[in-house]
């Protein structure tokens, strides 16, 4: 099934509401991960020192929101809800067709290539956080792939969350929809 671009919403509709209109998406929790690891990434990739403490913090830090997050996408709000928009491969492959001929439909959560996005995140930031938890362990102290692994995650992130950003700007403009605005006011066009 394809649709019109700007005329789907997948889920349930918000009732009738007015053209122009705003709805809450991205409720606190689900902006305060956005934000805090945005944060702590940039902190922990190019400002500080890997293996000091305020480099572990960080990482715990990091650690403890993907946890809240983890258990908000089964507790928390319609569109934080893993159920609302981890999708399959047929239906990520279809959007993303879509998206290729320029007739992909609007999702006002994640849409399924954003779905996979997150979830490849999500993955990268628990194996960076275990790897460099490891790194304190008296059995893995000096292990030369240990620190390797976890270099390595790092970097994955940093890229795909490049290729985040500028799909996040992409959509915006094809859209007509300012994304990185509505991650900080948590609401969308309806």
């Amino acid at each position: 099934m394809t649709a019109t671009p700007s005329t789907q919403d997948v889920g349930k509709p918000d009732g009738d509401l007015p053209s122009g209109a705003k709805v809450r998406v991205w409720d606190p929790v689900v902006r305060l991960f956005h934000w805090g690891v945005v944060a702590g990434c940039a902190l922990n990739l190019f400002m500080l020192r890997p293996g000091k403490l305020p480099h572990r913090y960080v990482g715990y830090a990091i650690a403890g929101l993907l946890a809240l997050r983890i258990l908000w996408g089964f507790i928390g709000t319609r569109h934080a809800r893993f159920a609302d928009f981890v999708r399959g491969p047929r239906t990520v492959a279809v959007y993303l067709g879509d998206v290729a001929k320029r007739r992909e439909a609007r999702y006002r959560g994640h849409n399924p290539a954003a779905s996979v996005v997150m979830l490849l995140l999500m993955t990268l930031l628990a194996g960076t956080a275990l790897t460099g938890w490891m790194q304190t362990l008296d059995a893995f102290w000096g292990e030369d792939w240990v620190s390797a692994v976890h270099e390595t995650l790092a970097n994955a992130i940093m890229v795909i969350a490049g290729f985040h950003i500028a799909a996040a700007i992409i959509e915006s403009l094809r859209h007509r929809e300012n994304l990185i605005w509505s991650m900080i006011t948590g609401r969308k066009r309806a």
